[in-house]
């Protein structure tokens, strides 16, 4: 069971883990040994809540299929199980990025007296400037 959040969590049964073998340079091991991990977990089949499903399916993420699954290949690690520790843990985070909640920014302007005192402290500043110049006789 992936826990998410005190009352959200996702079954093992959801979360479809599949050993395949690693992409690289490896040696001879690598041909034989299947250490990466594929993980499928399909949104729209899941228990989550409406709006976590809401929130994933409108996610603009390259691991997000059209028809709505969720794809992660880990294969950071030679083990097969710190790679499924791994695709578990990127699930878990990419879950719970979506139920944060951002704060709608709104646009202030600047007060009128905060800009006269820009403007008054810029005037100041320039005829301290100008009496650095040289002075004529």
């Amino acid at each position: 069971m992936l826990i998410i959040s005190s009352n959200v969590s996702i079954p093992d049964n959801e979360i479809e883990l599949t050993a395949i073998r690693s992409q690289g340079a490896g040696g001879q091991n690598v041909n034989k040994v299947s250490s990466a991990i594929h993980l499928r977990f399909d949104i729209r089949a899941s228990s989550l809540p409406d709006f976590y499903k809401q929130r994933l399916l409108n996610l603009k993420d390259s691991r997000i299929t059209k028809d709505g699954i969720i794809i992660i290949k880990a294969q950071q690690f030679r083990t097969q199980e710190a790679n499924r520790e791994d695709a578990l843990q990127r699930l878990q985070t990419l879950i719970k990025s979506v139920s944060v909640v951002h704060k709608v920014r709104r646009a202030t302007k600047p007060t009128r007296s905060s800009q006269r005192k820009r403007l008054d402290s810029k005037t100041k500043r320039g005829q301290i400037k100008s009496l650095r110049g040289k002075v004529d006789f």
